[in-house]
């Protein structure tokens, strides 16, 4: 089994997007089986009393607007923010990051990043334009359709290579 986790800087915009869409990509193609798909936060921002908040409601309209979070599975209603922790290393394949900023902090909860896991998830967009850049916040930007449109690429270059290599 696959084991995935998206990070942002609070676990309510775009790591829960790509959490759900990746997890919708997988449904659709029936490999629930194959893959674990999570997301976290690098900041405690959006954690309360350890309680996190839940999906911001912008990034729940867009979610839905694309026909996302009507399973089981992909119901993103229950999911609330937490925060990376050292041992997400070791039990994550792939600790995929929003921006370099979210790089930067999820290696000062988990270390040293020997086995290579930590990377932007628009390094799998299959266009070529899009590898190596950020995903802009939509919390600042305001425009979840653009912070969809490159979580989506990212999701879905990511389950290409996965499922061919």
């Amino acid at each position: 089994m696959t084991k995935i986790l998206f990070i942002c800087h609070g676990n309510i915009c775009r790591s829960p997007m790509a959490e759900f869409v990746l997890k919708d990509m997988v449904e659709k193609k029936g490999l629930q089986g194959r893959f674990h798909i999570e997301s976290a936060a690098t900041s405690t921002e959006e954690i309360w009393g350890g309680v996190g908040n839940p999906v911001y409601p912008p990034a729940q309209r867009e979610l839905v607007k694309h026909g996302i979070g009507s399973s089981e599975y992909t119901d993103f209603r229950k999911k609330r923010a937490r925060q990376v922790t050292k041992s997400d290393y070791e039990k994550f394949d792939y600790l995929l990051c929003a921006d370099a900023n979210n790089i930067r902090n999820t290696m000062r909860i988990t270390g040293p990043d020997p086995q290579h896991k930590v990377r932007l998830m628009l390094d799998f967009a299959e266009i070529e334009a899009l590898k190596g850049k950020n995903i802009t916040d939509p919390w600042y930007s305001g425009n979840f359709e653009e912070a969809y449109g490159d979580v989506e690429a990212a999701c879905r270059g990511l389950l290409n290579y996965l499922l061919t290599n």
